[in-house]
């Protein structure tokens, strides 16, 4: 959004004033403004708005297209190319004065073309296609990426959202509380200090809350940010956290992990492209051919008026005998290189297992804690009846009932953040997995090793049929600003509005 000069000033205005005054906390005033966008979004949405709008997948593309024109200059290593040389000359004195032109001339074209370069040239064409398609499964490891991230922040909000709820209900319970307080208080039947604890109590409590809303906020902004969307737009979700049980085993779920990892593709064609390099490398103990046809015009075609029949055509040949060891020396660094890889391949693997089984044990143990913390809920709610009973029968303390309504927010809390966990946790597993999100990299592998070119490739493993298009490079889409003369009521304000219509 453009920010008008008038604000601008403004704003460096009271800047200026706080800094003189040796201060940083003041408040800007912009007048009336219009209120922030309201956004109803689900999670399917939210995922579907990161893919057109994030700037890392869109990153990706480009990385893509590079590959594809990189691709695209190896495969024009092999046509014949032509070229035209010029020059021209002016001369002049005594010494030149019986000549009939003062004034010379030379146009030269030529046509050359590569015949054999000891495979160098086949090997650049490979490693090419092989980088082509490390750039196609970057960016479906790039999509998977921001589907997990834009799920993880879509969670926050749920799970934000979740405790406002839980930290109202308490500063309720609280104030409901303190009320019984004071009129006990007032008939004289507790102690001033009784009320002075709740009271006491109660304001912790707002406390929390106040921090859980702000919480709340900064998780609304980082999804907005994460989306595209401006940072101050209000966003709405339309899902709830739940528990849906997941049945899979943790072998079969790292074996389907180490075949549509994307990123275990790519580590196999880095070792495909070492090997590739090793064999250009090779290169140099072969002899190098290439072919070439010239034609000139002199001075003597201009003054006669007519092309000469004189022409060149030839073959070259060379060949080191004898390279001083250079290319022995570039073999052994190809070699180092596809070692490299190698290890580099099997350290993935071994990352792959490793995340695929932290997030199944995360799962497994949020799916314990709801069961646990939902009964824990169950037993702190009749708790804290049987407190509120016992202090207005005059058996309990005050003491009693405060803790039984920490206890149960603690419950309720901890019941929200198993819910939270085992969805994170769940989301973490299809990531760890590679879930795929555009297409089927087993079947992209296979597509690529029957000679297939990439676009065909990602025909074969797209999984709709909008992915089987090549992506484009767009133009760059302009910076999402907060719009400084919007003084619209933060995400939690609405939220606190929208629950006091309930």
């Amino acid at each position: 959004m453009k920010i008008s000069n008038r604000i601008k000033k403004n704003f460096r205005r009271k800047l200026a004033a706080a800094l003189v005054a040796g201060m940083m906390t003041f408040s800007i005033g912009f007048g009336s403004a219009n209120a922030a966008e309201v956004m109803n979004v689900t999670l399917d949405e939210t995922i579907q708005r990161a893919f057109e709008n994030n700037r890392i997948i869109k990153e990706s593309i480009a990385d893509r297209q590079q590959a594809f024109w990189s691709l695209s200059e190896a495969r024009r290593q092999t046509n014949p190319t032509v070229s035209w040389q010029f020059s021209g000359q002016k001369f002049g004195g005594d010494y030149y004065r019986s000549y009939a032109y003062h004034r010379s001339f030379s146009n030269t074209g030529s046509v050359n073309m590569p015949i054999y370069q000891g495979g160098r040239l086949k090997e650049g064409r490979k490693s090419a296609r092989y980088a082509l398609s490390s750039a196609d499964l970057a960016l479906e490891n790039t999509m998977q990426t921001v589907r997990l991230q834009s799920t993880v922040y879509y969670f926050d909000v749920l799970q934000y959202r979740n405790l406002i709820e839980v930290y109202e209900e308490e500063v309720v319970t609280l104030q409901e509380h303190l009320r019984n307080v004071n009129a006990q208080f007032r008939v004289g039947t507790v102690a001033k200090v009784d009320v002075l604890e709740s009271q006491v109590e109660l304001a912790n409590a707002m406390q929390n809350l106040v921090n859980i809303q702000n919480n709340y906020d900064v998780a609304v902004a980082n999804l907005n940010n994460y989306i595209g969307l401006p940072a101050d737009t209000i966003i709405r979700p339309q899902d709830t956290l739940t528990y849906r049980r997941y049945d899979a085993s943790l072998g079969d779920c790292t074996a389907y992990a180490l075949e549509n990892r994307p990123d275990a593709a790519m580590a196999d064609y880095a070792v495909k492209r070492a090997e590739s390099a090793k064999k250009s490398a090779k290169a140099g103990w072969l002899p190098q051919v290439s072919a070439s046809v010239s034609k000139g015009l002199t001075n003597e075609d201009l003054i006669n008026h007519k092309l000469s029949d004189q022409w060149t055509a030839g073959i070259s040949a060379s060949w080191n005998i004898f390279d001083g060891g250079i290319t022995r020396a570039q073999v052994n660094q190809a070699d180092a290189a596809i070692t490299r890889a190698q290890e580099e391949a099997a350290q993935v693997r071994e990352q792959i297992q490793l995340e695929v089984q932290s997030a199944f044990l995360q799962l497994h143990a949020a799916e314990k804690n709801i069961a646990t913390t939902q009964a824990s809920v169950a037993l702190g709610e009749e708790n804290y009846k049987i407190a509120q009973v016992r202090y207005a029968a005059g058996v309990g303390t005050n003491l009693d009932v405060m803790d039984a309504s920490e206890k149960l927010t603690e419950a309720r809390s901890n019941y929200f953040t198993a819910l939270y966990n085992y969805n994170t946790a769940k989301a973490n597993l299809d990531k760890a997995m590679g879930v795929p999100v555009e297409i089927d990299v087993v079947r992209y592998v296979e597509s690529e090793e029957e000679g297939n070119t990439a676009a065909q490739s990602r025909e074969d493993a797209a999984l709709t049929s909008e992915a089987a298009e090549v992506p484009k490079t767009e133009e760059v889409a302009p910076v999402v600003m907060i719009d400084f003369e919007n003084d619209s009521m933060l995400p939690s304000e609405v939220v606190e509005r929208e629950q006091a219509f309930e």
